[in-house]
């Protein structure tokens, strides 16, 4: 049975489960549908504000006092695995569209370099500005961590903070705590224009 995550809670994520190496983060979310059917009020073909928001996970593998070390680092649609092999992306889902993750990363824990200390998984929407889009126009977010040896979801969390007018989501992390991994709900949203922006506040 998956533990369910409130925001700003921390748990064991290695500790509860001895053994338990590589993990399946998935990241998902919906498109507010309206009333019509169609995606924001029939602005389907009217205008960039109408096109499908196109969402993007990213892991940004950050060393000592929180910094990124190199940009090689941040795992997104551009860089699907780290130089280490530690972290592997599935790809871009450009819709967001049916059940189920979006977007899916495996991270093997025993492969990540020593002088890594936490994995941020952050969402953002691709081109928000020119497209006009926020994350007022996404419901069910949420990020999940899976064993995948056994398929069983160990952790959950639904982001269901108000959004509007974000650009960013840092969803939730994975950090050193001693020996052991531990994951911390964040969910907290930002301005951030771009990926880039994001991981510069991390430089």
């Amino acid at each position: 049975m998956a533990i369910n995550l409130q925001k700003g809670q921390r748990v064991d994520l290695t500790k509860g489960n001895p053994g338990l190496t590589k993990i399946l983060v998935g990241l998902g979310w919906d498109p507010v549908q309206s009333g019509g059917g169609k995606l924001f009020g029939g602005l389907f073909g009217g205008g960039s504000a109408g096109a499908n928001v196109d969402c993007d996970a990213s892991v940004i593998m950050l060393g000592a006092n929180d910094k990124l070390q190199h940009n090689k680092d941040v795992i997104y649609f551009g860089n699907l695995r780290s130089n280490d092999g530690s972290v592997q992306h599935s790809g871009d889902n450009l819709t967001g569209d049916g059940d189920g993750d979006d977007e899916q990363i495996v991270i093997d824990l025993s492969r990540v370099p020593s002088n890594i200390q936490k994995l941020v998984f952050v969402v953002n929407i691709y081109d928000c500005i020119k497209r006009k889009q926020h994350f007022g126009m996404i419901q069910n977010a949420f990020i999940r961590i899976v064993n995948p040896t056994t398929n069983q979801e160990l952790l959950h969390y639904n982001l269901t903070d108000n959004y509007s007018g974000l650009t960013c989501l840092v969803t939730g992390e994975i950090y050193r705590h001693g020996n052991e991994w531990k994951f911390a709900a964040i969910g907290s949203g930002t301005n951030a224009a771009s990926l880039s922006e994001v991981v510069r506040s991390y430089s």
